[in-house]
This record gives structure tokens, sequence and C-alpha cells, in this order.
């Protein structure tokens, strides 16, 4: 009854099983959200040089509106204030470039703490290029399908599950201890003599041997030994033992604690669950939010291209101040790098959206 199917060894090492797979499944998670800080830190860097570029692109509009201005002023069509304000633009925009490199540092930092050795010697001072640009790939999201995958491959609800099956196994077992112990145990022992055996007259009045020896006989060690394989004097003996504790034991209240703790367990992997399906489902609505954001701001890119190459024809014409060029110049490096960003923030949720599928992430 009790030990009989069950018993504290098998729990254990079903117990240490599980918790190997769980530390495991921990690995996994650990990966997991590693190749997705990396990969998100690599499309960083990828922001930060195509944001340096648009810097740079806009400095060098300043640049030539002020070598413009400056012919212009020269010639009489302008009046040398306007050549102050394009110096002053420049000025602006080149410490914009200076913030754009030294943001593209940073980001080589992050991403060099992530995937490099800190001990080699040029850890430092070693440059990761990205091969890859920013780009815009529209890509097909089936929530339903990743709901699915997340419900099935997550690390989290992987171990909440085995956290499961161990409560359930340890029911198993202590529903076992709480039954009667009942043993039973079965002896068997052959015995022989060996030596020289007498025989001694006995007293026909008393019955007592006298000291008159009337007969002897020797056995040998050898045939006694033989003696006890052949059964020549057996014993047997058969014992049943039956243990049960009066009132309540303590296999019955860790019987009653572990119901408990299972059906905790139980309501914590439906919360899991619907927890997982709201971030999966958030994280694909971010994706194509994300790629709405793309075609409203390459929209708001080329309008503002044709807006400046408006505002550059009026001052050419003289219909217009440089004032309006320089506003027109920086709105369209605001339109560039809002257009990149987007483009980035799309790229990384389609990173997210794959690694929520498989760990939490943090």
């Amino acid at each position: 009854l009790k030990n009989f199917k069950i018993n504290g060894t098998q729990q254990q090492l079903f117990i240490s099983q599980r918790n190997k797979d769980i530390s495991d499944t921990q690995l996994q998670q650990s990966i997991a959200q590693t190749t997705r800080t990396v990969r998100n830190a690599y499309y960083d860097l990828i922001y930060a040089i195509g944001n340096l570029a648009v810097q740079r692109e806009s400095l060098q509009l300043a640049q030539q509106s002020l070598k413009d201005n400056r012919a212009r002023v020269e010639i009489g069509t302008m009046a040398p204030l306007d050549i102050v304000q394009a110096e002053a633009e420049v000025a602006t925009r080149e410490e914009s470039v200076i913030v754009a490199e030294a943001a593209i540092e940073r980001q080589q930092d992050v991403l060099r703490a992530l995937i490099y050795n800190p001990t080699s010697p040029d850890f430092w001072t070693a440059r990761i290029e990205p091969t890859d640009t920013v780009s815009f790939v529209p890509a097909n999201i089936d929530s339903a399908a990743a709901i699915k995958s997340a419900l099935e491959q997550r690390t989290d609800i992987q171990n909440a599950r085995k956290n499961l099956e161990v409560n359930d196994f340890n029911i198993r077992y202590f529903r076992n201890q709480s039954l009667p112990d009942v043993t039973a145990s079965v002896n068997y022992n052959a015995s022989a003599i060996a030596g020289t055996q007498v025989t001694r007259a006995r007293d026909p009045l008393t019955g007592l041997p006298t000291g008159a020896i009337t007969n002897s006989k020797t056995v040998s060690y050898f045939s006694g030994l033989g003696s006890t394989f052949t059964g020549d004097f057996p014993g047997w003996s058969l014992q049943f033992d039956i243990s049960y504790p009066i009132g309540k034991s303590s296999q019955e209240v860790q019987l009653a604690r572990t119901r408990l703790q299972q059906t905790q367990a139980q309501r914590q992997v439906s919360s899991l669950e619907m927890a997982i399906t709201n971030q999966v489902r958030d994280a694909a609505r971010t994706v194509q939010t994300n790629a709405k954001r793309v075609d409203a701001t390459r929209s708001a890119r080329v309008l503002a291209e044709r807006r400046l190459d408006a505002e550059e024809r009026k001052l050419a014409a003289g219909t217009t101040t440089s004032f309006f060029v320089f506003q027109a110049q920086r709105d369209l490096a605001q339109a560039r790098t809002a257009e990149i960003k987007a483009m980035t923030d799309y790229n990384k949720s389609l990173v997210d959206l794959e690694a929520i599928q498989q760990a939490p992430l943090r």
C-alpha cells in the first residue's frame, strides 16, 4: 500500500528531472532575450548612422545656402544680415552633427559590450560597421498563429506547466503516503550440526544421562555444511506489520497543502496564458502601427522635399527670404530622421514579435 507504487526516491528523481528541464528552459530564455537585445542594439546603431547622414546632408544644405547668400550680398541682391542668419544656421547644424556622431559612439559601446570579449586587447578600439541599412520590407503578420506559437513555446509557460507536473506528482506521492503501511516479511533459514555426537546412558530411575557413553558419531564440517543446502533442519517465519496513524497524519496535511498549491498553480497558468495572448497581440499591433508610421513619414519626407524645392525657387525669384528656406531645410531633416526612426522601430518591432513568442521580454 504505502510506498508500493510510488516512494520518496521516485519523487525526488521526478522533481530533479523536472528541475533540470526548467533549468534548460531558463537557458533558452536567456538566449532568446540576449539575441533580441543584440539585434535591437544593432538596429539602433544603424539608425544612429542613418541619422548622422541626414544631419550631414542638412549641414551641407546650410553651407550651400550660406555660400549662395554671400554671392547675393556681393552683387547687392541680398542684405548682409542674411549672411549672419545663414552662419547661425550652419553653426546649429554643426552641433547636430556632433551630437549624431556621439550617438554612434554610444551605440558602438553598447553593441560592443554585447558581442565582444571585454578581456580582448582591442575591445575599446574595434569598430562595428553594419552591413545593413535602414530598410522597410512589409511583413504579413498572423496574430492567431503567433499567439498559438507563444502558448506552446514560451519559456515561462513551459516552466509553469512543468511545475504543474511536479505538483501533480507530489499529490500522487502524498496520497500514497496517507495509505496504511503494510509490510509482509517471510524468513527462511537452514541449520545443521557438525562435530562428534555422543549418546550417553540414562539412569533407569531418573531418566537423566549418566557418564557412560553408549554411542558416538562424528560429522565433518563439510558434511554439516552440505546439510544446510539439503534442508535437513529448515526454519520458516512469516510476519505481517500494519501501521496507520490515529487521526490526521502529517502526510494528509501535506496532501491538502499540495492540492491547494496545484489549484493556485492552475489559476496562475490560466492568467499567464491570458497575459501572453495580450502581449503577443500588442506586439503584432505595434508592428502594424510602425508599418503605417513608415508610410506616413515617407509621405511627409516627400512633401518636405517638394516644399524645400519650392522655397529655393521662390528665393531665386526674390519672392521669399532665406528664413523660410532654412525652415524648410530643418523640416526636411526632421522628416528624414522621422522616416529612418519609423523604419528602425518597425524592424525592432518585428524582432520583439519574434522574441515574445519564445520568452518574456525584459
